[in-house]
């Protein structure tokens, strides 16, 4: 598979090099930027998918480890200041994204910390290559989309991904969805803890997110449970104790009921190292020292 990859310093977001990776998947390609900054052993950050998902929200955690370590941190297709395509965002185009960029851009083992809903993406590939992740941090790990957790059946789900993807009402619905205003309530009831953090130009950035052409097609698929790397929790369950390597769980206390009883179920597992912290699903942006703190003691 032909990659590329072009640096260049505009645009920072997190204080390092901004670069773009070229991924050619089935006969087109796709632009995908991400960031590295520090020296040293290898780290990847993989941001929670989410209506505002984007390389900027683990600028707190991507600092403190930068002076250790090299970390990269990506924005996933669809998401962030990557190339936005009207394509089907699914695992079967997630999954293998994730697996060449990292075959592409390290040539070592890496540790992976991944936020959210790409916690299982980050354990599928760590089964399939445990010669390449040595260590694997999961930050309040889910794996249900909104609507799925809402209990919605598949087929109202998939109503509601093609009607936000349409021309023209879809347009409409997303608009609805992307105010600065519902950004901020959604952000008060799930996403933070002290909403005297949730300042106008801390939602202004969110918005701004959600604004570039194409910007709905993905998070449409994230909110109908189109993205879910699983089934049920069950299959989330297997897939977590399969992993050969290290992990680590960092569960939000604070997160919604049904977020916090999928994360409960995984720190139950035996043999998984798990530490509990205050705050919600955006607990890594949040939170930044904390989570580095149990980071930094698990590494």
């Amino acid at each position: 598979m032909t990659t590329a990859t072009n640096q260049t310093q505009l645009n920072s977001s997190i204080g390092g090099t901004r670069n773009v990776y070229n991924w050619n998947f089935l006969d087109k390609q796709y632009q995908i930027v991400y960031e590295t900054i520090g020296t040293g052993s290898p780290i990847l950050l993989l941001p929670a998918f989410s209506t505002v998902s984007s390389r900027t929200e683990m600028k707190g955690i991507a600092n403190i480890l930068a002076t250790q370590y090299e970390v990269t941190v990506l924005d996933w297709l669809g998401f962030g200041e990557s190339q936005c395509p009207p394509v089907d965002y699914n695992p079967a185009l997630f999954q293998p994204l994730l697996g060449d960029f990292v075959k592409s851009i390290f040539n070592s083992s890496i540790i992976l910390i991944a936020a959210g809903h790409a916690s299982g993406y980050a354990l599928k590939f760590a089964q399939d290559n445990p010669d390449i992740i040595s260590q694997l941090i999961l930050i309040a790990p889910t794996w249900q989309g909104p609507l799925r957790v809402m209990g919605l059946p598949d087929g109202v789900r998939n109503g509601v991904k093609n009607l936000v993807r349409s021309p023209v009402v879809g347009q409409g619905l997303y608009y609805l969805n992307t105010t600065p205003s519902f950004l901020r309530f959604m952000y008060k009831r799930h996403v933070y803890v002290d909403e005297t953090k949730l300042t106008p130009e801390f939602i202004a950035r969110k918005h701004q997110i959600t604004s570039k052409p194409g910007a709905r097609y993905a998070p449409a698929a994230f909110v109908t449970g189109a993205i879910d790397p699983v089934a049920d929790r069950e299959e989330f369950l297997q897939l977590l104790d399969s992993v050969s390597i290290p992990v680590l769980i960092i569960l939000a206390e604070d997160a919604p009921p049904k977020s916090k009883a999928e994360m409960t179920a995984m720190a139950e597992l035996a043999k998984m190292q798990t530490v509990r912290l205050r705050g919600t699903l955006g607990i890594y942006e949040e939170y930044p020292e904390a989570v580095i703190k149990a980071i930094e003691n698990f590494l």
